[in-house]
């Protein structure tokens, strides 16, 4: 429905050439800007909805005291409905370990948390189909479980930093809540969301519409084509020191695959801007040794390269 509206102000309206390099990106930009926030406002407010019903410390009553693989899913499940803000993520990690949570379900926690998220899923569907964001669902899971039961296993409780905390008081314990609180507080945050997010996606989908009309397929394939076995590990390695949130990048990834790029590789230098910034290091640093962080950064890289790979076996 979008589109054929889309193509009739720029081609009936405009008077633009079709196939015009500035009409394509025209064409791509406001396209892909309509159609994922009708997407985010949409989802946001029923993700936000069930999010209202668990608070930090419901979170660690649930995770505390399980067997350690069940905790471990769990753990990354919850990770993706939490509604825990930045200033949070200190005070809980020392407070899941304090309630009795296992080191290696906190960690599956903290990697499932920032890799899948509503954003992400939302934007994944919207571009590529349910199928894609399905399987990085799954993908993301199996990172974030695995890395978790990886850094149970190695016994490394010695290297969290001990220190006192004070949970910040945008995180305290929700009061109970009416249905109508709930509806209002999904408002409340689906706006919030779309004011912290929208110019990443205008920003975003700009970029990947300068990508999808200017740059020549034939750049992009030969570094990061199919065929080059190391586009994997290169993606992921760039994706690291750079910065960004779900809805700027995921539009790249759009934007890459269309110009030959594999799926794989384009997703996995997503995982890594997502799951392994160095903003997120910073903040852990302040909670565990630099062994430790050098650990987890390494576990969830090495799975977020295999990761890439699987996807650009099973996509082709």
């Amino acid at each position: 429905m979008i589109k054929p509206i889309i193509d009739w102000l720029i081609y009936d309206i405009l008077k633009m050439q079709q196939g015009s390099l500035f009409a394509e990106a025209l064409n791509f930009f406001l396209y892909d800007t309509i159609k994922i926030f009708l997407l985010l406002t949409v989802i946001i407010f029923i993700v936000s909805f069930i999010r209202t019903f668990f608070s930090p410390e419901r979170t660690r009553a649930i995770l505390s005291h399980k067997h350690k693989f069940t905790g471990n899913v769990l753990a990354a499940l919850l990770g993706i409905v939490t509604p825990f803000c930045s200033c949070s993520a200190v005070p809980l990690f020392l407070g899941f370990i304090e309630a009795g949570v296992p080191l290696g379900a906190t960690f599956s926690f903290l990697v499932s948390s920032p890799m899948i998220n509503e954003v992400a899923l939302i934007m994944l569907w919207g571009l590529f189909g349910w199928k894609i964001a399905l399987i990085y669902i799954g993908s993301g899971l199996s990172i974030a479980i695995l890395s978790g039961i990886i850094i149970g296993k190695l016994k490394v409780e010695n290297l969290v930093e001990k220190f006192s905390y004070k949970k910040p008081a945008c995180c305290a314990e929700e009061l109970k809540q009416t249905f109508n609180d709930r509806i209002v507080f999904s408002r409340d945050y689906t706006k919030d969301i779309l004011k912290t997010v929208w110019l990443y996606v205008i920003i975003g989908i700009g970029l990947g519409a300068w990508i999808h009309g200017y740059v020549p397929a034939d750049l992009l394939a030969k570094y990061a084509g199919r065929g080059n076995w190391l586009a994997v590990p290169f993606a992921t390695l760039v994706g690291i020191p750079l910065y960004s949130n779900a809805a700027g990048v995921i539009p790249l990834v759009s934007a890459l695959t269309e110009k030959g790029v594999a799926m794989g590789t384009a997703l996995a230098f997503m995982m890594a801007v997502t799951g392994l910034s160095l903003p997120e290091f910073i903040i852990l640093r302040k909670v565990m040794k630099l062994k430790l962080l050098i650990i987890f950064i390494c576990v969830v890289g090495v799975g977020i390269i295999i990761t890439g790979y699987l996807f650009n076996l099973i996509l082709g």
